[in-house]
């Protein structure tokens, strides 16, 4: 159980801090732990490991990395809530989409940041997700509302989807009535419009931007 703060004290919001890239994770401990308000109670890399870290240390704020390769951080997000129902989650992205936004609000998310975003907003924005409100940046706010146009033709995106499903090119061309070098030459434009390395990676892009 929390101690309750006497006369004259304020309280300390208690913050976790989750990213997979260390030099960012260490700036982001360390810019909030020079806040007077603010202890920075645990930061882990490894989304993975938070639910026992939140059930250990019950935070205040949990500040969150939505990367597209964490394909289980919604769930997480969700045993948050389960686990610490007093800690909120302020989510992160370099990029924002409807469907990804719309997913974490759901999952149980309740402030969300642009991580190229200004070091005093996340500040104020922990301070208000502490304080019991629901932030979200600019940025997120304008993707939401103005999501990136699709590059893809609907060709594209069907192959795209038939991609997703881990299907191979020759069961991609028979679904889709395509010959075998259609599908490729598809595939090619797509990693060239979506700027993928490969499939997987374009298939996150398009589900993280709300195309498929």
């Amino acid at each position: 159980m929390r101690r309750v703060p006497e006369i004259g004290e304020y309280v300390v919001i208690r913050v976790v801090v989750v990213e997979e890239m260390g030099l960012l994770r260490g700036a982001l401990c360390a810019v909030l732990a020079v806040e007077e308000d603010m202890e920075v109670i645990a930061d882990v890399a490894d989304v993975g490991e938070l639910p026992a870290v939140v059930r250990r240390h019950q935070p205040d704020v949990v500040v969150l990395d939505l990367a597209p390769k964490s394909p289980g951080v919604l769930d997480v997000i969700e045993e948050i809530a389960v686990h610490a129902p007093m800690a909120a989650v302020l989510a992160m992205s370099y990029r924002w989409s409807p469907s990804v936004l719309e997913a974490a609000l759901a999952a149980g998310a309740r402030g969300f940041i642009g991580k190229d975003g200004p070091l005093e907003d996340l500040i104020r924005m922990v301070r208000s997700l502490a304080a019991g409100e629901r932030v979200i940046d600019p940025v997120a706010a304008v993707a939401v509302l103005r999501p990136p146009t699709c590059p893809l033709t609907p060709r594209e995106l069907e192959v795209l989807r038939a991609a997703s499903e881990g299907l191979p090119l020759k069961e991609i061309a028979r679904r889709l009535f395509l010959a075998h070098g259609t599908v490729r030459n598809h595939l090619s434009a797509i990693l060239r419009k979506t700027g993928a390395r490969n499939r997987v990676e374009a298939i996150r892009h398009a589900q993280r931007d709300g195309w498929l």
